[in-house]
């Protein structure tokens, strides 16, 4: 990301909140630790960095990460069993990966044996030239296939900020496309598109669709699957530059244009890096997501009741001073957890995680880890299996190190 964009999003995420907001007091709290974390041994060596999450049917998490390799990288991958990671094994390795703290990676269990995996190659010389490559494995992990471009555009320009989704026997791709820039880097005048479609288990890829035509810069997208189909969260892009919290769904077999879940009205003439996550069980649906609306620095929550085509009013969750990063996941009782990063002093942080109940009651906030507010720390993430739930994040350092824990689901 080039410097004037991340200017300007560390200091919009670092303005401090003391309103009410749905009758929920918030203040810069000092949240007690939760007990009931217990830390997992990580399988990634020093310097990795850039962990992701997915769960299996069975309830196995797979975790996927960056690590140092030679003169470049490694996409690398383990499975938790119980407490136990299965052997660390590598998806691609080379010296192309386009690293980046924000945007990175990702594995997905698409059904029993067959796993599919994102990252990003560079394709030329400029800062910001590079691409999606998505590769599939057959065997759980052991051989990976031919990795094919989900978009078929091939300028030089940023395509990235991949979620995916698993969608019967097919895989559901969006992701972030800037054909439209003309020239390296970002600019008032370039757009970013937000575009999608499928591939199947021999890597053919389906129609590919626009969803957007106008979206912020480099916010992460999310994607799940409700019953009546995939749901994808983004940050929009208004002409006066107003970037709150948008969704889109295809139902039928069409997209639905993009709406906005909430009307925060944020507006600011660079992307703030803080992408929304989105969660679904059946018509159930969690969104999570960071605004500074009004010098207000806030992480809320939404649920929705039919697949997300309505969102009841936002619940606040953070502590105060939130520096946004967020992630959700549904507990089996229709309750949310929200996890995000809490400043708590300088570039000091802490992984914060709340339970949000069905009727909007909230727990309390409760601290995983201390960690960093810089952009190193990179983006916590958690999932949740029938009994547990895993989180992961990143340590900076010299060397960086990925750390792993688990807790369980009735704990909080």
């Amino acid at each position: 990301m080039p410097r004037k964009i991340l200017l300007v999003a560390l200091c919009a995420t670092a303005l401090v909140s003391v309103a009410t907001y749905r009758s929920v007091r918030i203040s810069a709290e000092v949240a007690p630790v939760a007990a009931a974390i217990d830390s997992i041994a990580s399988p990634a060596a020093p310097g990795s960095a850039e962990p992701n999450l997915a769960v299996a049917p069975d309830g196995r998490v797979y975790m996927s990460w960056l690590e140092p390799a030679g003169s470049g990288h490694a996409l690398r991958f383990a499975i938790l069993n119980g407490r136990k990671w299965s052997a660390a094994r590598t998806i691609r390795a080379g010296s192309d990966f386009f690293v980046n703290w924000a945007d990175f990676p990702s594995i997905k269990v698409i059904d029993k044996g067959r796993l599919a995996a994102h990252w990003l190659q560079r394709n030329g010389s400029g800062t910001y030239a590079y691409g999606v490559r998505i590769s599939q494995s057959s065997d759980g992990g052991k051989t990976w296939g031919t990795p094919v471009t989900p978009h078929r555009d091939s300028s030089q320009t940023e395509h990235g900020f991949v979620a995916m989704w698993r969608e019967k026997d097919k895989l559901g791709a969006v992701w972030l496309d800037g054909r439209k820039f003309k020239k390296e880097g970002h600019n008032a005048s370039n757009e970013m598109l937000l575009l999608s479609t499928t591939i199947d288990s021999r890597g053919t890829l389906g129609v590919e669709e626009r969803l957007d035509e106008r979206t912020c810069d480099c916010c992460q997208n999310s994607a799940a699957l409700t019953d009546e189909g995939p749901i994808v969260a983004y940050r929009n892009r208004s002409a006066d530059e107003i970037r709150d919290i948008y969704v889109t769904r295809r139902v039928a077999g069409r997209w639905t244009e993009g709406a906005p879940v909430h009307a925060d009205t944020w507006k600011i003439a660079a992307c703030p890096v803080n992408g929304p996550s989105v969660a679904a069980s059946g018509k159930r649906v969690a969104l999570a997501w960071f605004t500074a609306a009004g010098d207000s620095a806030r992480v809320k929550v939404a649920f929705s009741e039919d697949a997300g085509a309505k969102f009841g009013a936002p619940i606040r969750v953070d502590g105060g001073v939130p520096a946004g990063r967020v992630d959700v996941a549904l507990l089996n009782d229709g309750s949310a957890l929200v996890s995000w990063i809490e400043r708590i002093g300088g570039d000091t942080a802490a992984v914060r995680v709340r339970r949000v109940r069905r009727d909007g009651k909230v727990g309390a906030a409760l601290t995983i880890a201390r960690s960093s507010a810089a952009r190193a720390s990179g983006f916590p993430r958690m999932t949740v299996t029938a009994s547990d739930v895993v989180f992961a994040w990143t340590v900076p350092g010299r060397p960086s190190s990925i750390r792993v824990a688990r807790a369980s689901a009735g704990g909080f």
